[in-house]
């Protein structure tokens, strides 16, 4: 990446001298600065204002040429990351499509599991899911308050 940035600081030194101006004898607005990111390629540009589109081509042929010729295995080399479930029903819903339920489990069962998965969710958080899903008809709730165990009611479609 420094030698995009490097790149990027020689494209607008030349810019610069092309112009043939001499900066301290123009009244000088202050400098614009643009941040930007394409892929894994980061810059940043200042120049005064009449400068700044034209710089900001520049500095995407350049990197546009530089991705031309960057093959396409080291640009897929990062696998995407698989799809997480976004909510704690969410994840107890996937454990009820595991068949993970088909024994009856205790709400610190659940609870142990989700971080074992690495979803740590608050106990309370937890204990409303599961609610949540007694209510939706997808587990029963077995036993005592403060001692249910949770089972699947229906299996997955």
């Amino acid at each position: 990446m420094v030698k995009y940035l490097n790149i990027v600081h020689v494209h607008l030194a030349q810019y610069n001298k092309q112009q043939g101006e001499d900066l301290t004898e123009k009244q000088q607005k202050p400098p614009i600065r643009v941040k930007m990111k394409i892929g894994d390629i980061e810059f940043e540009i200042e120049a005064q204002e009449d400068q700044i589109q034209t710089a900001v081509d520049r500095i995407l042929a350049t990197v546009t040429e530089r991705l031309k010729t960057t093959s396409l295995a080291q640009v897929a080399e990062r696998p995407a990351p698989p799809p997480r479930a976004e909510t704690c029903k969410g994840v107890i819903q996937k454990l009820w499509e595991e068949n993970w339920f088909n024994e009856p489990r205790g709400l610190g069962e659940v609870h142990t599991e989700l971080a074992r998965r690495g979803f740590h969710y608050d106990r309370t958080a937890v204990a409303h899911a599961l609610v949540d899903l007694v209510k939706d008809n997808i587990l029963t709730r077995i036993g005592k308050p403060r001692r249910y165990q949770y089972a699947q009611k229906r299996p997955p479609t």
